[in-house]
C-alpha cells in the first residue's frame, strides 16, 4: 500500500497546484474587471476547465486512499 500512498499524496499536490491555476485566471479576469475591461471568455474557459480537472484527481485520490469514504459531487 505504500505505493498507493505515495500515488495519493502526489494527487493531492497536483490538485492543489491545479486550485492555484484556476485561482489565478479568476484574479486575473476580476482584475481585468476592475480596471474597466470585460471579462475575459477564453480565461473563464480555462478556469472551468483547469476547476474540473482538479476534481477529477481529488477523486481520483480519493478511490486510491479509501474507496468507502468516495462521496464526491459529481458536478461539473
Amino acid at each position: 500500500m505504500a505505493d498507493l500512498d505515495d500515488i495519493v499524496g502526489r494527487l493531492g499536490l497536483i490538485a492543489e497546484d491545479l486550485a492555484d491555476a484556476a485561482l489565478d485566471r479568476l484574479r486575473r479576469n476580476a482584475a481585468a474587471v476592475r480596471a474597466g475591461g470585460e471579462p475575459d471568455e477564453d480565461l473563464a474557459a480555462e478556469e472551468k476547465r483547469i476547476t474540473r480537472a482538479r476534481r477529477a484527481v481529488e477523486k481520483a485520490a480519493i478511490l486510491l486512499g479509501d474507496p468507502s469514504t468516495a462521496t464526491f459531487d459529481e458536478g461539473p
